[in-house]
């Protein structure tokens, strides 16, 4: 509504003869000359076509273009964008864009439109700025008549004016007339502009088909990512892992076998050493995506988060099953918030609780550290409120300076 008062609000200004906007209006209105001609002349071309079948699909496609240059058009009355309404095709290739094109409610409106504009709204906004500002522009201009002349000059080739008086008179009126007829002019070029947005702009069934469109993507990129995490754990587990286990019992065996002296050394400092490398890969593998989520669910993953925090924490945690992107989703929250209390909040005690009513899962992580904390800075909690809101949920923060923390996650979803 804010948008369709733009120009509204403009006429009531006091300053408005004064503003740029009743020469954008004539603008707008003028400039329908161009494209107007374009599309009268395309649409006679190609209907020749279509007698043949031939151009059918071409003049039904006019449209489409005509359309984005109206809605670029629209920018002189209308400072708000009007967007395209056309979906992007699930499929790559000419074919899918124009099956998708011909079978768009949008593309027949734009198609209305170019007919509509280009047999009846051009001329009708030609006429008007000619009324409006031609009419009383060659009024003024009365007096460089008569001056051209010598004798005589007719007001807009009607009214016979043989004195200077006259003249002059018929100027001032043409003046008068321009300023007062500027006024309806610009009121006509936003209704103009209404009815192209209207026709042009998505409407908003559009609008929430294309929401729904980017959030099933983004859930299928997030399904995606989850079992790609999935995918390098488990070659993780079962390859480098398995390859590093044999390693170790390898050199342990060695170990046992070399003689005293320095290449027994070696192979105890070799032996040590592949140890703490396969300790620092199963703590990223369990990074990665814990196998005790994927088999036992989220309970028992936060039970064992709790377990490897660098802070107590104190659990209430009573969880059934749940689909497996929202156990892992929170699963990762509540690391997260596990990381950041021991790291950068400096907290001595975290209460965790989790719970499952009706259609909600809502999990709290509260910390008695020195807060500050804010998931719109850019931390990890930033990627994690994205990775939620995906799956319909939220991520709160409640942090004051000197603390304590509180984060909560609620996410809509049903137990199985």
């Amino acid at each position: 509504m804010d948008r369709a008062n733009t120009l509204w609000q403009a006429l009531t200004r006091r300053d408005f003869l004064l503003s740029a906007w009743p020469w954008r209006a004539a603008g707008y209105l003028a400039s329908s000359a161009a494209t107007g001609a374009l599309a009268l002349t395309g649409l006679l071309v190609l209907a020749g076509f279509s007698l043949l079948l031939v151009g059918l699909p071409l003049l039904v496609l006019a449209g489409t273009g005509l359309a984005a240059v109206e809605r670029r058009r629209l920018r002189l009355v209308d400072p708000e964008p009007a967007p395209g309404p056309h979906r992007t095709p699930a499929e790559p290739g000419l074919g899918a864009w124009l099956r998708l094109r011909l079978t768009e409610p949008a593309t027949w409106r734009e198609f209305a439109y170019g007919l509509l504009y280009a047999l009846v709204l051009w001329p009708l906004d030609v006429l008007a700025v000619a009324a409006a500002v031609g009419l009383p522009l060659a009024a003024a201009a009365t007096p460089v008549q008569l001056a051209l002349d010598g004798q005589e000059a007719r007001v807009v080739k009607t009214v016979l004016v043989t004195t200077w008086p006259g003249a002059l008179a018929a100027a001032a009126a043409g003046l008068a007339l321009l300023l007062l007829l500027l006024y309806p002019l610009a009121a006509l070029a936003g209704a103009r502009a209404q009815l192209t947005r209207l026709l042009l702009a998505p409407r908003e069934s559009e609008l929430r088909e294309r929401l729904g469109e980017v959030t099933r993507s983004r859930a299928r990129l997030v399904a995606a990512f989850e079992a790609e995490r999935r995918r390098i754990e488990r070659d993780l587990h079962d390859g480098a892992q398995q390859r590093l286990v044999a390693l170790t019992m390898t050199l342990g065996l060695a170990r046992l076998d070399a003689p005293e002296g320095p290449l027994a050394d070696r192979i105890a400092a070799a032996h040590e050493e592949t140890g703490r490398v396969l300790a620092e890969l199963r703590e990223l593998i369990h990074g990665i995506h814990p196998q005790v989520l994927a088999d036992h669910g989220l309970a028992a993953a936060l039970d064992d988060a709790a377990d490897r925090s660098a802070v107590p924490v104190d659990t209430d945690v009573d969880l059934p099953r749940l689909d497996a992107p929202v156990e892992s989703a929170a699963y990762f929250a509540v690391r997260e918030a596990l990381t950041n209390a021991a790291r950068h909040a400096a907290a001595r005690r975290i209460r965790l609780t989790a719970r499952h009513r009706g259609a909600l899962l809502a999990v709290e992580v509260h910390d008695d550290g020195r807060g500050g904390a804010d998931a719109r800075a850019g931390s990890g909690l930033t990627g994690l409120a994205d990775r939620l809101a995906v799956l319909g949920g939220t991520l709160t923060v409640d942090s004051p300076a000197g603390g304590p923390t509180l984060l909560r996650v609620e996410i809509p979803c049903r137990a199985h």
